[in-house]
């Protein structure tokens, strides 16, 4: 499963592979570092959260099937104190875990089995996707809604909202063009990157939590609108 080609992306990255597991942790662990990562390794929930705090990684490769504290649980407690990307690994087929992952702060996941091409491809893709705003922007007005891009901040009624890095940049995407529909295919190029592949379904549960954060409701919403057959619009 060695993989050859360009290793820039890779490169120095700081990667944490969680997984019960030990043959397939040491064998994704062995994939990412002939590509150049920085990697460690937990079997467990606990492991993993002291091996994010000491070793601060850029993205955690968790899978979703640990005993204990599960990888949903993992997850949760990550997005207390780290905005490291985190790709859940799955080797259940329904979509019930897909969304559960998701709806707690991960950024993609992958369902075993896996290619090692398709694995590398999708973390180097993680880590270009454009995060910052160029430039000093002012802070956007949507009635009780406040976007601040330069500080990557949102707040509702004064009250500052706590949102991953995903949904500021979903958020970001739509009120820099408010009541323009964006398509799920332009917020995925916008929010993921141009390289990253994968289904459109995960712009859904994204904006999904999103509108919880903010308050929104989806059968009559105050910010973010379903536009059918196209993707969504901020309201004004």
């Amino acid at each position: 499963m060695t993989l050859h080609g360009d290793m820039g992306d890779g490169t120095g990255a700081r990667a944490l592979v969680v997984d019960d597991a030990a043959e397939f942790r040491e064998l994704v662990a062995s994939v990412l570092r002939s590509e150049g990562f920085v990697v460690e390794l937990a079997a467990d929930g606990p492991a993993a959260l002291a091996a994010a705090r000491s070793f601060a990684p850029e993205v955690v490769l968790l899978d979703l099937g640990l005993p204990g504290m599960d990888g949903v649980e993992v997850c949760r407690r990550l997005r207390t104190f780290t905005d490291a990307y985190v790709v859940m690994l799955t080797g259940r087929e329904e979509e019930i875990d897909k969304l559960i992952g998701l709806s707690v702060g991960a950024d993609d996941y992958v369902t075993k089995p896996f290619s090692a091409r398709e694995l590398v491809a999708r973390v180097r893709a993680m880590l270009r996707r454009p995060r910052a705003v160029a430039g000093a922007a002012a802070t956007r007005r949507i009635g009780a809604l406040e976007v601040d891009p330069a500080a990557r901040e949102a707040k509702v009624a004064g009250a500052v909202v706590e949102l991953t890095r995903i949904e500021f940049d979903l958020l970001d995407a739509l009120s820099e063009r408010p009541r323009t529909a964006l398509s799920r295919g332009q917020l995925l190029e916008r929010v993921w990157g141009p390289n990253w592949f994968g289904d459109d379904h995960v712009v859904d549960v994204h904006v999904s939590k999103l509108r919880q954060k903010l308050g929104d409701d989806a059968r009559a919403p105050r910010y973010i609108r379903t536009v059918r057959g196209v993707g969504y619009r901020l309201e004004v």
